[in-house]
Protein backbone atom coordinates (compact mmCIF):
# COMPACT_ATOMS: atom_id res chain seq x y z
CA UNK A 1 0.00 0.00 0.00
CA UNK A 2 1.42 3.36 -1.03
CA UNK A 3 0.62 6.11 1.46
CA UNK A 4 0.94 9.86 1.09
CA UNK A 5 1.07 11.16 4.67
CA UNK A 6 0.21 14.78 3.86
CA UNK A 7 -1.94 15.37 0.80
CA UNK A 8 -3.96 18.57 1.11
CA UNK A 9 -3.85 18.06 4.88
CA UNK A 10 -4.94 14.43 4.82
CA UNK A 11 -3.40 10.97 4.69
CA UNK A 12 -4.34 9.09 1.52
CA UNK A 13 -3.83 5.47 0.50
CA UNK A 14 -3.14 4.06 -2.94
CA UNK A 15 -3.38 0.24 -3.05
CA UNK A 16 -0.56 -1.37 -5.02
CA UNK A 17 -2.72 -4.24 -6.30
CA UNK A 18 -4.84 -1.92 -8.46
CA UNK A 19 -4.25 -0.14 -11.76
CA UNK A 20 -4.92 3.57 -12.22
CA UNK A 21 -6.27 5.89 -14.86
CA UNK A 22 -4.23 8.92 -13.76
CA UNK A 23 -5.94 11.30 -16.20
CA UNK A 24 -9.40 10.57 -14.78
CA UNK A 25 -8.37 9.88 -11.14
CA UNK A 26 -9.80 6.37 -11.23
CA UNK A 27 -8.62 3.09 -9.81
CA UNK A 28 -9.30 -0.11 -11.76
CA UNK A 29 -9.45 -3.79 -10.91
CA UNK A 30 -10.08 -6.82 -13.07
CA UNK A 31 -12.89 -9.14 -12.02
CA UNK A 32 -13.68 -12.00 -14.38
CA UNK A 33 -14.04 -10.36 -17.81
CA UNK A 34 -14.98 -6.93 -16.38
CA UNK A 35 -12.90 -4.04 -15.12
CA UNK A 36 -14.28 -2.21 -12.10
CA UNK A 37 -13.62 1.54 -11.66
CA UNK A 38 -13.90 3.96 -8.75
CA UNK A 39 -12.54 7.29 -7.58
CA UNK A 40 -9.19 7.24 -5.79
CA UNK A 41 -8.71 8.67 -2.28
CA UNK A 42 -6.50 11.51 -3.60
CA UNK A 43 -9.23 12.55 -6.05
CA UNK A 44 -11.86 12.46 -3.31
CA UNK A 45 -9.65 14.76 -1.21
CA UNK A 46 -8.90 17.11 -4.12
CA UNK A 47 -12.56 17.41 -5.10
CA UNK A 48 -13.93 17.76 -1.57
CA UNK A 49 -15.59 14.37 -1.05
CA UNK A 50 -18.52 12.72 -2.79
CA UNK A 51 -22.16 13.80 -2.69
CA UNK A 52 -24.07 12.14 -5.52
CA UNK A 53 -23.80 10.38 -8.85
CA UNK A 54 -25.91 10.01 -11.95
CA UNK A 55 -25.54 7.75 -14.96
CA UNK A 56 -25.33 9.42 -18.36
CA UNK A 57 -25.96 6.27 -20.41
CA UNK A 58 -28.30 3.32 -19.91
CA UNK A 59 -26.88 0.31 -18.10
CA UNK A 60 -25.76 -2.48 -20.41
CA UNK A 61 -25.11 -0.07 -23.26
CA UNK A 62 -22.00 -0.27 -25.40
CA UNK A 63 -19.86 2.83 -24.83
CA UNK A 64 -16.99 4.33 -26.76
CA UNK A 65 -13.63 5.35 -25.31
CA UNK A 66 -13.82 8.95 -23.98
CA UNK A 67 -17.64 8.96 -23.97
CA UNK A 68 -19.07 10.67 -20.86
CA UNK A 69 -20.80 7.96 -18.82
CA UNK A 70 -20.96 9.18 -15.20
CA UNK A 71 -21.87 12.55 -13.66
CA UNK A 72 -20.42 12.98 -10.15
CA UNK A 73 -21.23 15.74 -7.70
CA UNK A 74 -18.45 16.50 -5.24
CA UNK A 75 -17.61 20.03 -4.11
CA UNK A 76 -17.24 20.32 -7.90
CA UNK A 77 -19.02 18.67 -10.81
CA UNK A 78 -17.20 15.91 -12.66
CA UNK A 79 -17.99 14.15 -15.90
CA UNK A 80 -16.21 10.82 -16.09
CA UNK A 81 -15.44 9.34 -19.49
CA UNK A 82 -15.17 5.68 -20.35
CA UNK A 83 -11.48 4.72 -20.25
CA UNK A 84 -12.04 2.33 -23.16
CA UNK A 85 -14.67 0.79 -25.40
CA UNK A 86 -17.01 -1.82 -23.93
CA UNK A 87 -20.33 -2.47 -22.17
CA UNK A 88 -20.99 -0.48 -18.99
CA UNK A 89 -22.72 -1.46 -15.72
CA UNK A 90 -23.19 0.70 -12.61
CA UNK A 91 -23.01 0.32 -8.82
CA UNK A 92 -26.59 1.11 -7.80
CA UNK A 93 -25.71 0.87 -4.10
CA UNK A 94 -23.90 4.21 -4.22
CA UNK A 95 -27.11 5.93 -5.36
CA UNK A 96 -28.78 4.63 -2.18
CA UNK A 97 -25.72 5.17 0.05
CA UNK A 98 -23.36 7.80 -1.40
CA UNK A 99 -21.26 7.61 1.79
CA UNK A 100 -19.90 4.24 0.59
CA UNK A 101 -17.66 6.06 -1.88
CA UNK A 102 -16.03 8.12 0.86
CA UNK A 103 -15.91 5.37 3.50
CA UNK A 104 -14.70 2.51 1.30
CA UNK A 105 -13.61 3.90 -2.09
CA UNK A 106 -11.55 0.87 -3.10
CA UNK A 107 -14.13 -1.86 -2.42
CA UNK A 108 -17.81 -0.97 -1.90
CA UNK A 109 -17.55 2.56 -3.34
CA UNK A 110 -16.86 1.58 -6.94
CA UNK A 111 -18.74 3.60 -9.58
CA UNK A 112 -18.99 1.45 -12.70
CA UNK A 113 -17.69 -1.60 -14.47
CA UNK A 114 -16.90 -2.10 -18.10
CA UNK A 115 -16.77 -5.33 -20.01
CA UNK A 116 -14.09 -4.31 -22.53
CA UNK A 117 -14.43 -5.15 -26.21
CA UNK A 118 -10.74 -6.07 -26.27
CA UNK A 119 -9.08 -8.57 -23.99
CA UNK A 120 -9.27 -7.51 -20.34
CA UNK A 121 -5.51 -7.74 -19.78
CA UNK A 122 -4.80 -5.58 -22.84
CA UNK A 123 -7.26 -2.96 -21.56
CA UNK A 124 -5.63 -3.00 -18.10
CA UNK A 125 -2.18 -2.43 -19.60
CA UNK A 126 -3.38 1.00 -20.78
CA UNK A 127 -3.52 1.96 -17.08
CA UNK A 128 -0.59 2.72 -14.72
CA UNK A 129 0.58 1.05 -11.51
CA UNK A 130 0.46 2.67 -8.04
CA UNK A 131 4.00 4.06 -8.29
CA UNK A 132 3.26 5.84 -11.57
CA UNK A 133 -0.04 7.12 -10.20
CA UNK A 134 1.73 8.65 -7.18
CA UNK A 135 4.20 10.33 -9.57
CA UNK A 136 1.28 11.78 -11.54
CA UNK A 137 -0.09 13.38 -8.36
CA UNK A 138 3.09 15.39 -7.72
CA UNK A 139 1.90 18.35 -9.76
CA UNK A 140 -1.46 18.58 -7.98
CA UNK A 141 -2.64 20.97 -5.29
CA UNK A 142 -2.59 18.05 -2.85
CA UNK A 143 1.19 17.72 -3.12
CA UNK A 144 1.86 21.45 -3.43
CA UNK A 145 -0.22 22.15 -0.31
CA UNK A 146 0.54 19.22 2.03
CA UNK A 147 -0.85 20.99 5.09
CA UNK A 148 -4.16 21.84 3.39
CA UNK A 149 -3.79 25.56 4.00
CA UNK A 150 -6.78 27.71 3.02
CA UNK A 151 -6.06 29.66 -0.12
CA UNK A 152 -3.68 27.01 -1.38
CA UNK A 153 -0.17 27.84 -2.41
CA UNK A 154 -0.85 30.29 -5.20
CA UNK A 155 0.39 33.83 -4.51
CA UNK A 156 -2.86 35.26 -5.87
CA UNK A 157 -5.00 33.01 -3.66
CA UNK A 158 -2.94 33.89 -0.60
CA UNK A 159 -3.29 37.60 -1.38
CA UNK A 160 -7.07 37.28 -1.77
CA UNK A 161 -7.49 35.29 1.46
CA UNK A 162 -5.20 37.70 3.34
CA UNK A 163 -7.12 40.66 1.95
CA UNK A 164 -10.47 39.19 2.99
CA UNK A 165 -9.19 38.43 6.48
CA UNK A 166 -7.91 42.00 6.92
CA UNK A 167 -11.17 43.65 5.83
CA UNK A 168 -13.34 45.28 8.47
CA UNK A 169 -16.93 44.83 7.46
Amino acid sequence: MAVIEKFLGQKVKIPENLRYDAKRGLWAQSEDQDIIFGLTEPVLVLYGGFNDVDWLVPEGQAVQESEAIVFVITAKILYIDAPFKGTVYFNHEIKKQPSLVQKDPYVKGWLFRIKPDSKTQRALKQLVDAREYVKSLRGTEGYKNPEGLKGGVSGICKAVYSGIRDQKI
